[in-house]
């Protein structure tokens, strides 16, 4: 018997899609790795970074140690919940690169080549999850 709130079945995804989620998983995990390194090596050692002058969002490099180290916890942990398949991951997953990608715009005086990279990693990571099918609610 049939009724009107039936829910349709679970169609898999496809082979795009969780291909993409695994990629921006691994990302995640990889890119939570580095930005926990280069958080604790900003915090460890200051004088490791260039130090700008005039520089308008002028935060301590220690200060931005910590930001890093944070985002870096965060992406990992987000990053092996996209194994799971999880929708919060998902989304989390997104909110995540988009805050990593503008700490690290704001990190390029400091440490422009890599800040740049993991920037272009970012959206990399929020193409790969926002293409159809990947996040499934």
């Amino acid at each position: 018997m049939s009724t009107q709130y039936d829910i349709p079945p679970q169609e898999e995804p496809s082979a795009w899609a969780s291909g993409g989620l695994v990629f921006a998983g691994t990302l995640l995990v990889l890119g939570g790795i580095f930005q926990a390194i280069d958080g604790i090596v900003a915090i460890a050692n200051d004088d490791f970074f260039v130090k700008t002058q005039h520089y308008t969002f002028n935060l301590d490099v220690t200060a931005w140690g910590w930001i890093h180290l944070i985002l870096g916890i965060l992406m990992f942990a987000i990053g092996l919940g996209l194994f799971s398949q999880a929708a919060w991951a998902g989304v989390g997953a997104i909110a995540i690169a988009m805050l990593s990608a503008i700490a690290n715009f704001f990190f390029i005086p400091h440490y422009p080549i890599w800040s740049l990279v993991i920037i272009g990693l970012d959206i990399w990571v929020i193409w790969a999850l926002t293409r159809p099918g990947v996040i499934r609610t």
